[in-house]
């Protein structure tokens, strides 16, 4: 019997990665010593730790996602770890076996791989832009770190495929335009700055983005300093106009690339033209072609360079009849790309990265781009909640009774609407009436939006005349293609443009009608419903269709959220979702019958029957502020340190610090000698045969060096807790805990470690003796007595002299409930109040209960993020700081309460009494105040325990009596657990 080959991976460099990198990446999303950390820079390393280990996750809102993630150390796992110089040493170190087969051997081979080359396919809304602002960060530090390092570079190309990426990318680096200027504080770097780069290096970086962003008329002229970041379209390096799409009948010619190209026509490309209006070469062309040698030179000529091709599928061939050839910008980058070898990377980005090729069969297969070294697909985006979640609304006849969904011609030869065009138009605007009626009633400020995809331009008006005929005004329907821009002129394009990119925050217009301009790059996010005109069966373009509408539309409401992922629970059971939050509808076209059969079966859609028409309105509700809400608002003083006040340094003493939980015998015999190995079975990741292998040295630069990155996460990680926004950063940055006394911490750590944290004398140089410090929990826990010992010494600071500010609870004037897990109330300023759907009984309990005291005057329940007044930093047991939020506010006469309920067995949890402290702190500053400061009322805070708070209330006590006893009883009643 022969042996038959195993099938070839679609992605075998993707697989090959992943299976390497699995356990690194949990190991650096923990803080341990993975390759991430051992087999990188010190730079890199501290940017993955940033950008992937828990603890700093957990104190900042903006992260990366799972697939963001796994794009990120995939690449980097692949050019710095493992140090690849081209395509064909990438597949032989993870995906040898690939190699087997000669297409792919030739493939990788050929003279256009003969660089670091990856693309990551991400599926559309998934944040490809913020993989690219990382790893050109990543890039630049680096090349600034380690000048002589050739696998980094500070020289940037970001190639954007039309005008409307374009102008993102230069919204992304650049900021958005404000008053005819940019405005960098918009640009995504700075504005999500706590995510994409470490404090101590956004200085530099802001400075390098600012000063090296060229746009593409400026490439080659204007002067940059230590690099570059040029930023252009693909006609640039064309040599073409800036059309906004295909021309017509290109898209549809679509082949592999890769075909030799022509020496001559190459470098034709380049060298000055004779002019000749005869020969096509008018001044205009001449100045055109100039221009674009001119930025070509300029670029080749640079020692090295990074290229970001973003929606990389673009980087095909064209097919003119039978002739083949390399479109002419990816001849441009190869001529680029000559004189640099391996300093010449290059990093693709896209949805769809595959070109669509004819079989003899005549059937169309995918061929995807051989260097993808991470997917991220469409149905791993949906089942994780990144994207909308895909609804085919079919009719129940199609198959049996097809309709005519091409445009028709009268006898005159006039183009108009089939009746199949005309059903499924009406079928988009009932699903618009829907989304829209439903949506109203919980944020009237959200406008879901439909788009059609039309065939060509000629098909455009009469789109327009049937909607307007349907009922729509003529300001609900905004048409965008080629031939308008072209008619209303750049002057005129410019509003249209505008109204385009502003479509969420407007309710007009409704329908958005367009041809092949939008898409891709076109970034709004209240695309609902998508009506597909257009018949070409071409997957990318049917993919890069929906994937207009694939964008979030409610974002950040936990009701909703809540509300979203039950749904997508639901549908997973094969039940009816309650709701249609972030739903994409995409109205059947017979022509894309394979491509929705392809995802129904791979479960990424849910098929909604079109006859069916009823509202599903769900149970989330918007509730805003009752008549006579001010009788129930909050009067909350914030204490602010005087701007003035001389900063104070700490005053430590590390050997008064306390000692180590550790045996210092017991971890040196744990962790032994050398660097400890173990065999994993690819077959099931069985973990056998252990080993050691010696001859780990640590020097004193290197322990100097731990020292520092340790004061580094006590002081970083401790001014983040305390910086609410960019306004407070002042502020906060003068306390005296910050980078100013970082050498003075530095100092203690030395000391503390050497003399005190063994309970003996500990020489890390000796005997390998520094490895017990890597241990997990080790620095962690050193960490932890620093970071609180430097909160309590900023607690202790006076009140007198501080300025007080006031903020209110009505400054949230609305809130959204699921009528399933509410409370009706009448002390408050909502008349109705959110708790958990899951394991929210003691919270609507304690709600209804605070209703019916006629001793309480108002209550409130907190929300975590959107009460941010209330937010207080404290120190989680790991050493690692955190914001906290206590469930409620409660009001009697002279007092305020701030309540924390919790089941019993949570009570003595390290981080529940932790947050204790910290309110307590917090109240006790308010009560230092003068009365007047405080509208005359003592403060106080409660943590009750469920048991406690339900054998008061079943006693037929009040909930305002129970929170007197507790504030009264605190110092004694805390330890027993009677009431806390």
């Amino acid at each position: 019997m022969n042996d038959v080959a195993p099938p070839l991976p679609i992605f075998p460099l993707a697989e090959g990665i992943a299976a390497r990198i699995a356990d690194a990446t949990t190991d650096l999303i923990r803080g341990g010593q993975g390759i991430f950390v051992t087999h990188t820079t010190t730079v890199t390393s501290e940017l993955l730790r940033f950008w992937f280990q828990a603890d700093y996750c957990e104190i900042r809102e903006a992260n990366f996602h799972e697939g963001q993630r796994d794009a990120i150390l995939s690449i980097i796992y692949a050019h710095e770890v493992l140090g690849v110089t081209n395509l064909a040493d990438l597949y032989s170190e993870v995906a040898s076996s690939a190699m087997l087969n000669s297409e792919v051997l030739s493939e990788v081979t050929d003279a256009r791989n003969k660089h670091p080359k990856y693309a990551a396919k991400m599926a559309t809304g998934t944040g490809k832009t913020w993989v690219l602002n990382a790893l050109l960060v990543w890039q630049h530090l680096n090349a600034i770190a380690n000048p002589t390092d050739t696998r980094f570079t500070s020289n940037f190309l970001i190639v954007a495929p039309g005008l409307i990426v374009y102008e993102r990318l230069l919204d992304s680096f650049q900021g958005k335009t404000v008053d005819g200027a940019r405005d960098f504080e918009t640009s995504d770097i700075y504005s999500v700055k706590q995510l994409f780069v470490p404090e101590n290096y956004r200085q530099a970086l802001f400075g390098f983005i600012q000063s090296s962003v060229v746009t593409k008329r400026e490439i080659g002229t204007k002067v940059t300093g230590s690099g570059i970041i040029a930023i252009t379209n693909w006609h640039l390096l064309s040599g073409d106009e800036d059309p906004d799409f295909f021309e017509e009948g290109e898209a549809d010619d679509i082949v592999d690339f890769g075909s030799v190209i022509d020496e001559k026509a190459m470098v034709s490309g380049i060298l000055p033209l004779t002019p000749g209006v005869a020969a096509g070469n008018s001044l205009d062309v001449l100045d055109r072609r100039h221009r674009r040698g001119q930025a070509l030179n300029f670029l080749r000529d640079l020692p090295s360079l990074v290229v970001f091709n973003d929606e990389a599928h673009h980087i095909h061939a064209l097919k003119k009849g039978e002739e083949v050839s390399e479109v002419e910008w990816q001849k441009s980058l190869r001529i680029i790309a000559a004189p640099k070898a391996h300093q010449f990377i290059q990093f693709d980005f896209s949805a769809t990265p595959y070109n669509e090729i004819g079989t003899r069969k005549g059937e169309k297969l995918k061929k995807y781009f051989p260097h993808i070294v991470v997917d991220f697909d469409l149905r791993s985006a949906m089942s994780q909640g990144l994207v909308k979640t895909l609804v085919v609304d079919r009719r129940r006849e199609i198959a049996a009774l097809p309709l005519d969904f091409k445009v028709e011609r009268d006898d005159a030869g006039n183009v108009q609407l089939s009746n199949g065009q005309k059903v499924m138009l009406r079928a988009g605007l009932e699903r618009l009436n829907i989304l829209r009626s439903e949506f109203s009633t919980v944020n009237p400020g959200k406008h879901p939006k439909m788009m059609v995809v039309c065939e060509d331009t000629t098909v455009v008006p009469l789109v327009e005349s049937f909607l307007l005929s349907e009922g729509l005004k003529e300001a609900d329907v905004l048409s965008v293609h080629s031939g308008k821009k072209a008619e209303l002129g750049t002057k005129d394009w410019e509003p249209v443009r505008e109204k385009l990119f502003s479509l969420d925050r407007h309710e007009a217009p409704r329908v958005v009608i367009s041809v092949l301009m939008l898409r891709e790059g076109f970034d709004v996010n209240n695309i609902c419903v998508i009506v597909p005109l257009r018949a070409s069966q071409a997957s990318i373009l049917l993919e890069q269709t929906i994937g207009r509408g694939l964008r979030l539309m409610w974002r950040g409401d936990a009701a909703i959220n809540d509300a979203k992922a039950e749904n997508r629970k639901r549908i997973a059971e094969k039940r009816e979702p309650l709701s249609y939050f972030d739903m994409l509808f995409i109205v059947e076209h017979p022509a894309f019958q394979e491509f929705y059969d392809e995802l129904i079966e791979g479960g990424g859609g849910l098929v909604v029957d079109e006859t069916d028409t009823s509202s599903v309105r769900g149970d989330v509700e918007t509730i805003r502020l009752r008549d006579g809400w001010d009788a129930f608002d909050f009067e909350i003083p914030i204490v602010l340190r005087d701007a003035e006040e001389e900063m104070r340094a700490p005053v430590i003493d590390p050997l008064s610090l306390s000692r180590s939980k550790y045996d210092l015998e017991f971890l040196k015999r744990a962790v032994g000698h050398g660097d400890q190995f173990t065999g994993v079975a690819v077959e099931n990741k069985l973990q056998f045969g252990d080993y050691r292998v010696h001859g780990g040295v640590m020097t004193a630069t290197g322990f100097n060096d731990f020292l520092s990155r340790l004061a580094n996460r006590i002081v970083q990680a401790h001014q983040r807790a305390f910086v609410a926004n960019p306004r407070q950063f002042k502020q906060v940055t003068e306390y005296p805990i910050l980078q100013a006394y970082r050498p003075l911490i530095i100092r203690w750590l030395d000391t503390y470690i050497r003399n005190r944290y063994f309970g003996a004398q500990f020489d890390p140089l000796a005997d390998e003796n520094w490895r017990v410090l890597l241990v997990e929990g080790v620095a962690e826990e050193i960490a932890g007595v620093f970071g609180t010992i430097l909160v309590e010494l900023q607690e202790n600071v006076p009140v007198g002299g501080a300025e007080v500010m006031y903020r209110y609870i009505s400054e949230v004037d609305s809130i959204t409930v699921r009528t399933t897990s509410c409370v009706s109330v009448t002390k408050s300023m909502f008349e109705k109040l959110p708790y958990p759907s899951v394991g929210g009984g003691l919270e609507r309990d304690f709600m209804e209960w605070a209703d019916n005291d006629g001793a309480i005057e108002a209550f409130i329940k907190l929300h975590e993020y959107r009460h941010d007044s209330m937010r207080r930093p404290y120190l989680k047991a790991d050493g690692m700081p955190a914001l906290y939020s206590p469930d409620f506010l409660v009001r009697v006469e002279g007092k305020m309460f701030l309540v924390e309920t919790k089941a019993q067995s949570a009570l003595s949890d390290a981080n529940v009494q932790r947050k204790r402290k910290s309110a307590v702190s917090w109240v006790s500053t308010i009560n230092s105040l003068p009365e007047d400061q405080r509208d005359g009322r003592s403060w106080f805070y409660v943590l009750a325990g469920e048991t406690a708070l339900r054998n008061y209330m079943n006693n037929g006590g009040s909930l305002s009596g129970f929170l007197s006893t507790a504030a009264l009883l605190d110092n004694s009643l805390q330890e027993s657990g009677r009431l806390f």
